[in-house]
């Protein structure tokens, strides 16, 4: 596999290539824009690196492309997917440079949720924002082991997030996560 640590070996892409016949023959097409580069750079990777990668990462996600000699620091910027197959189609990257903020998305991933006692109301797993790159944030964990009924989660709450390096692109107070009772009012109950 050509994925080591956080470096990704990928191709200079034929302007001449056809995506269509790329994926035809397990080949990824790739960009890769912004950043130091004067122009999106056309890249390939073969669909299982592809694979292997979101398997490890996730749009919003810091990693380094190798292309030929040259290392680029990028972000998963977007995947695109085929809506009958699921099959990744195309890949973006953006390069990064250390003195330039960047717009990102960290994912919240939640552990424990078998231990809720009420029922889990996921509202926002996604929090955009924007920072240098030394400060980009991939994922935060959250541990739901021993919350009561009644928590309410904000984006303000997280730790990660009371960063002045940070500058989110939601309000402090939106929800994360509740946990609500059991005993739910249903639809009918409600004049």
């Amino acid at each position: 596999m050509n994925i080591k640590m956080n470096t990704i070996i990928v191709e200079k892409r034929s302007l001449n290539a056809k995506p269509k016949q790329l994926r035809r023959a397990g080949i990824i097409p790739c960009v890769v824009y912004g950043g130091e580069l004067e122009e999106a750079l056309s890249i390939q990777m073969s669909q299982k690196i592809a694979n292997n990668l979101f398997k490890l990462y996730r749009e919003g996600s810091k990693v380094q492309l190798k292309v030929e000699d040259q290392l680029i620091p990028v972000q998963i910027k977007e995947k695109s997917q085929d809506a009958l197959t699921n099959k990744l189609i195309h890949i973006s990257f953006e390069a990064l440079q250390a003195d330039q903020k960047v717009n990102s998305l960290t994912h919240i991933l939640l552990q424990s949720t078998d231990k809720v006692k009420g029922i889990l109301e996921k509202m926002l797993l996604e929090i955009p924002y924007s920072s240098l790159p030394e400060h980009m944030i991939d994922t935060v964990s959250i541990d739901l082991d021993g919350m009561p009924i009644g928590t309410v989660l904000t984006v303000g709450d997280i730790a990660e997030f009371k960063n002045d390096n940070i500058e989110l692109q939601v309000d402090k107070d939106s929800i994360v996560l509740r946990i609500a009772d059991k005993q739910h009012t249903s639809s009918q109950d409600i004049v």
